[in-house]
């Protein structure tokens, strides 16, 4: 059976069966996002899905990598749409019948003048850093295989050392061993409520909507390497997060030193970890430091 047996059905299915390796980088057009799928392009035995909301902005940022003699190919997500990752899942399962790499780069920040009220930021924030994220990993999950690398894009805004209130940063640091989704789902709800209330201070929550949400993602992804851990079938399906740096992007309005190939350092090494590796769950701070997320110290 396995390999042999598939041969034998058809000369030319082992060849393909074992080559349609695939990586998923959301948020691919621009930014770190588009540093990555350069990256990937050179170093990835397979095919590069860069993903992005925006067909025309997709297929421009496709064409500027075929300019550089780089090869990847655009497929239409956004993340705010369960129905967009849903056809985005079904198109991979049907091509590639799973996923090899995962890559959740596409996130949302408010600029510092922004006028929307923080209730409105902290719902619309939350909304497609942390939740959309995790529906993107629901539905994507199930394709992954043993041995996929997942890269949780986080931040520096996402060391839980920048939570003071001593009850939610326990809260927070239990992800990864009691910490349930259900739990953290709720203590995300209640930062929007609280932010709409105007009394998230008083209970202890960071004052940026953007921080709150990179803590989120940044638990997510220790209890789902958690679960990975667990499964004997999936454990060698990592899952890091990842602060990038300061890089100069959109979301830092062009402020940041880095360029987009430095910021991508991080997140391609986490990509390609190679096989049975330690580094699961990780925080991995740009220049690929590995930081202790609950304590520090940050480098």
């Amino acid at each position: 059976m396995g390999d042999n047996f598939r041969a034998k059905l058809n000369p030319s299915f082992l060849y393909f069966y074992r080559i349609m390796k695939v990586a998923i980088v959301t948020g691919g057009n621009k930014g770190v996002g588009f540093g990555i799928c350069r990256g990937l392009a050179k170093v990835f035995e397979g095919d590069v899905l860069l993903t992005a909301r925006n067909v025309e902005r997709g297929m421009k940022a496709v064409k500027d990598l075929e300019k550089e003699d780089l090869t990847v190919k655009f497929h239409l997500l956004d993340i705010d749409d369960p129905k967009s990752v849903a056809t985005l899942a079904a198109f991979v399962k049907d091509k590639y019948g799973g996923i090899d790499v995962l890559v959740n780069n596409a996130a949302i920040a408010f600029k510092q003048a922004a006028t929307e009220p923080f209730g409105v930021q902290a719902k619309v924030t939350i909304a497609t850093n942390y939740f959309s994220v995790q529906d993107c990993c629901n539905q994507l999950f199930p394709l992954l295989r043993n041995g996929a690398r997942v890269v949780n894009v986080s931040s520096s805004a996402g060391f839980l050392g920048r939570m003071k209130d001593g009850d939610l940063k326990s809260k927070f640091a239990s992800s990864g061993s009691t910490l349930t989704y259900e739990e953290l789902d709720s203590l995300m709800r209640d930062f929007i409520a609280s932010a709409n209330a105007g009394d998230h201070s008083a209970k202890g929550w960071p004052n940026s909507t953007y921080a709150v949400s990179k803590i989120g993602l940044s638990a997510l992804t220790r209890i789902q390497q958690q679960k990975f851990s667990e499964n004997p079938d999936l454990r060698d399906v990592v899952i890091n997060h990842v602060h990038p740096g300061y890089v100069d992007t959109d979301m830092t309005s062009h402020k940041g030193p880095l360029t987009i190939d430095e910021g991508a350092k991080s997140p391609l090494f986490a990509a390609t970890l190679p096989p049975n590796t330690d580094v699961k769950g990780k925080y991995i701070w740009s220049k690929c430091q590995f930081v202790d997320w609950i304590n520090g110290p940050l480098p």
